[in-house]
Order: C-alpha cells, then structure tokens, then sequence
C-alpha cells in the first residue's frame, strides 16, 4: 500500500515564468523541489560555472590553505587520510592531483574497511609519525575522529580536516545540544553550526574541491584548472546521494561532460570494463554501474585499487584493474542477494515484521555490503533498517544504517550513544558498532523512542500535478530535459492522470517482462503506456477488481471496463528513424 500526494506549492507562476523564460509548468516542477530564490531557480536553470559559492566562506578554509601552502613551499611531507567509498576515492584524487600541481610532497592512505574501519585512526596517525608526516589532511572524514586527531596534536602533526557528515553533539542538562569538533588545526565542514557557507549539502569530494579553489588561487594557479578536477567530483557527489541541486548539480552537470570525453586512463578502461564504451555517460551509469565498481574495490579488497586506476599512465595497468574491480562487484552482487535473503527470512519468520525500526543481527553477512543490503530492506518494508553483522573483535557487532524520510537516523542513534562503541552518519544513514551484549538493549531503545506514525510507514509517491494525457507533446519532453541530472533533490518529474482506460494490453520482451498499455486519452487518440514492474501483481490486481473475462478482453484488444489512476513520466520512443510520445508508468491503483 502507498499514498499518493500532490505538490502544492504556492508560488507566482507567472512572474516566474517571464523572468526566467520558462514555462509555467517547469516553474512548478522547479517550485515542488523547494527550489525558489531566483538566484537558485537561475542556478537551477543555467547551471554554469561562474554560479559556484565562493569557497572563503566556509569556516576555517582560510586558515587550512594557508597551512597547507606553507607545508608544500616547506617541502614538508603531507599525507591524505581518506575513505574506502566512492566519494573518499573522489576526494583523495581531487586533492592528490591537486597538491601535486602545486609542487607538494604527497601520498594518501586508505584505511581498510574490515581492519580499520570508517576514517582515520590511530595507526594511520602512528604510522604517519613514523614516516615523517608533518601534515595530516583528511577528506570524506575526520568530523568525528576525536582519538585520532588528539594523537596526531600529541605527536605534533599538523591536521586538516575536510568532511562533510554531520557534527557530533552532546545534549546539556537542559537538553539542549552542544556541537563538539575533533582539535585540529582547521576543521572545514558546511555542516559545522557556525558555518556560513550557503550551501551546506556537497559531498566529501565536494569539500576537497572548493578546498582545492582557494589553494590553486593561492598558489597562483588559475582557477581554470580546477575544473579539471570536476569529472572526479561529479562521480563522488552522484555516488554518494546527495542533493543534486544548487552546486551540487552544477558539479555534475559539469563533470559529466569531461567524463563523455575523458583522458584519464583508468576511467576509460571501467567504461570499456562495464560495457558503456560508445555509450554516453549519465548519472545512471555512475550511480549504477561505474560507482559500485569502485566501491566493490573497498568492500571486498582495498580500497587502494581503484586509486591506483585512476593514477596509472600505463594502459596495461589501468585495464588490469579495472577488469579486477569489475569482478569483484559481481562477487559483491551475488554476496548482498544472499544477504537480503537471509535478512527477509528473519523478518518474515521472526519478531520483527512488526516492528517500526529494524535493528536486524545477521552474523553471515559481510559487513562490507550491510549497508547495501540494509538500503534494499529499506526499500522493501519501507522500515528505518539497520544490519548488524560480526566483527573482528570478540564481542563486538557492526554495520550500516539506512534510512526514510521521515525519520533521522543520526539524531535517534545519537540518543543510543551509551551503548555503541563507535557511530557516524547523518540523517539517511549511519554506520556503528556495539558490543553483542547490548544488542537487544539497543533495539529495544529505538524502538521505544520512536514517534512514527502508522502514517510515516506508508511509502509516499509525490506527484508533480495531474496532467491529462493530451497535453503530452514533444515541446513538454524537451523542456523536461533541461532539469536533468535527476536524482536525490531532483526526481524525475512525475504526473497523475485520473481514470485512465485501457484499449489493450501486450507483454513484450525476450523475458516478457515489459507491459505495454495502449491507453485511450480523452480527444479519443491513444498512446503507448510501459510498465516495467510486476506483471503478474499487475494482473492479478485487474481481475480482482474487475474480473478474468474483462482481462481477456483487454489482451484481445477487445473493447472492455477497465480503467484506473496512474502516475507517469513522459519520453519519446525512437525507432527505425520513426518519433513517437509514450509515458512511462511508475505507479497505478
């Protein structure tokens, strides 16, 4: 069961329409997305370069470059501590290339997800004190490496901190909260609460490019070059899920056209690996294709691989490892199928189907697809989820957390922090570990001091206006494409149309997979309705409602009684040189 909501946004269509030469339509779509300051609408709309913030005014970016400046005219050694995923991959290359530019002595290192863990700690320190390190920066972590970072002060490293999670608080007898900052020497993060910069939602590589801007400027490096950074920022800002608006969306957009025609070795050999060699690269592709190769690199092996990939300048090399990280993600593939089967018998089997937050222990799980898996549960039940599986320390459980809108995930575990030995995230998700023993104690908590409603468990489809079928033209589709990049802050737009009726049905595909609707419009025309979800569902649904004879009919093409509600996106179909609309089906009822 789902609910269906129209946006209603209140907003002058029309005065936005003329300033921005658009229609009124699209002002809506633009509107729905909470997308209403011009200067954003204008961003939105004509997302070029010259409209990024300007980096200054991120608390502390002043005082990092100058560190980090001072450090490379110094000839000091300067190590990257960065992050096993896609984003953490992004930012170390965005800094390793950038620095380099600059004529710094730089490395990174990466910590390992089973040994180490998220982030930096304390043998990264130990060993950076052994090898010399002067300076520390860290890119996609660092907020919450309170331990960590105090080593490093205490063996007189310098430390940069460069992230872009949430801050960690305490709550005062007043409950009040009080934001804590690990004590390095210059923590810049747009989420910190004294933090002025206007856009508070990039990625980790995100944060290391607009660090990058303010170096390059002031080494005297034209800030032109920093756009070549961008293909490495568009992969991390996708992969990581955040809001693909504001300059978010610039970054993307920006970064996807260097991608389409990149140079660098070991991105090449990952689209000839994954098979979208000739093909044009999309945020699709990144999200769901290119992205979770370099992830699989991080889960199953090191992290290191995919990094060595995108640095080599041997053909060889770059091939070799771009066909090991293609492999190890259909190893990663078929370890999180397995996963979510055991994880779906526990619920179905077990005492947690009525429950609102899943707090599900699965000890064969690898903890590197938890996270994955506990996304896919997510999806399912429509559940807060987190999995929980063994760690390599006696005693102790970890996993990831993934989560709904209408819940956030910091802010609750955050109340739970007494029983958790280690916990990061934001309000989406988080990953944590505990002690076996207060496994039970934990759920029980979550569970306790939850406030969703039978309401908030209800899956929401949110529908952009109700659009007969008969206003769909080409014009409609074109415009619609000057939003994209969709994704997280900027779906697909979805329309609703009422009573629909169905003239006839055929199941097409070589795994007749694909239901195609020719649906009857109001003017008396049709168009071709695709529905790519369950088929059999689908039908037995009809015949429910309106009987197997009426069914037969509408296969046959015969004139029949069905009708119903749908939502829908709109798109041409090309074919054999031939254009002709359709839509999309998404939902129905």
């Amino acid at each position: 069961m789902e609910k269906w909501l129209i946006r209603n946004v209140k907003a002058n269509l029309d005065i936005m329409s003329k300033k921005l030469r658009i229609s009124k339509l699209l002002c809506r779509i633009l509107i729905n997305r909470d997308i209403k300051e011009f200067n954003l609408l204008d961003s939105f709309i004509n997302p070029n370069l010259d409209k990024l913030h300007d980096p200054r005014l991120m608390k502390d970016m002043e005082i990092g470059v100058n560190i980090m400046k001072e450090s490379i005219i110094n000839k000091e050694k300067i190590r990257i501590s960065g992050d096993y995923d896609q984003d953490g991959n992004s930012a170390i290359l965005t800094l390793y290339n950038a620095i380099k530019r600059c004529g710094g002595n730089v490395d990174y290192v990466i910590p390992h997800r089973i040994k180490d863990g998220y982030g930096i700690n304390e043998r990264i320190v130990k060993e950076a004190k052994e090898d010399g390190v002067s300076l520390i920066i860290t890119c996609d972590n660092g907020i919450s490496a309170f331990d960590a970072i105090d080593l490093a002060k205490e063996l007189d490293i310098k430390v940069i901190v460069t992230d872009h999670h949430d801050v960690s608080f305490i709550k005062d007898n007043n409950d009040e909260k009080k934001y804590v900052l690990p004590k390095a020497d210059a923590v810049i993060n747009p989420k910190r609460p004294d933090c002025d910069y206007p856009f508070k939602q990039l990625c980790g590589a995100g944060v290391a490019f607009k660090f990058i801007q303010v170096l390059y400027d002031e080494m005297d490096i034209d800030v032109q070059e920093s756009y070549e950074l961008l293909e490495f920022v568009a992969m991390g800002t996708v992969c990581d899920v955040v809001d693909l608006v504001d300059e978010n969306r610039i970054i993307v957009k920006e970064g996807i056209k260097r991608i389409n025609s990149t140079k660098n070795l070991g991105l090449k050999a990952l689209i000839k690996a994954t098979g979208l060699e000739g093909k044009k690269i999309t945020p699709y592709s990144l999200g769901f294709v290119l992205g979770p190769c370099i992830n699989a690199s991080g889960r199953l092996d090191r992290a290191d691989i995919a990094a060595e990939m995108f640095l080599t300048d041997r053909p060889d090399l770059a091939e070799e490892y771009a066909d090991r990280l293609y492999s190890l993600n259909e190893e990663r593939k078929s370890m999180t199928e397995e996963g979510i089967e055991k994880v779906i018998d526990q619920i179905e089997t077990g005492k947690f189907k009525n429950q609102n937050i899943f707090v599900i222990y699965e000890p064969n799980i690898h903890e590197s697809v938890a996270g994955i898996i506990a996304g896919r549960i997510k999806d399912r039940y429509y559940r807060p989820t987190i999995i929980l599986t063994q760690s390599k320390q006696k005693n102790k459980i970890k996993g990831s957390g993934r989560s709904i809108k209408e819940y956030n995930m910091f802010e609750e575990v955050s109340k739970c922090k007494d029983l958790l030995s280690s916990f990061g995230g934001h309000p989406m998700a988080a990953g944590l570990a505990l002690d076996i023993s207060n496994l039970e104690k934990f759920r029980e908590r979550l569970n306790g001091q939850a406030t969703l409603t039978g309401q908030d468990l209800l899956p929401k489809v949110y529908i952009d206006m109700r659009l007969p079928l008969e206003y769909i033209s080409f014009k409609l589709v074109k415009e619609l494409k000057l939003l994209e990049p969709f994704g997280k802050g900027n779906p697909k737009p979805l329309f609703g149309e009422k009573d629909v009726r169905i003239k006839r049905a055929f199941v097409l595909g070589k795994n007749k997979n694909v239901l195609k609707l020719l649906l009857l419009m109001k003017n008396g025309k049709t168009i071709d309705g695709l529905y790519f979800g369950n088929i059999n569902e689908f039908e037995l649904k009809l015949i429910d409602k309106f009987g197997q004879f009426e069914v037969n009919k509408m296969y046959k093409g015969i004139n029949n009684k069905i009708n119903m509600d749908i939502v829908y996106t709109p798109t041409i179909n090309e074919y054999m040189g031939n254009k002709n609309l359709q839509v999309i089906i998404e939902n129905y009822r």
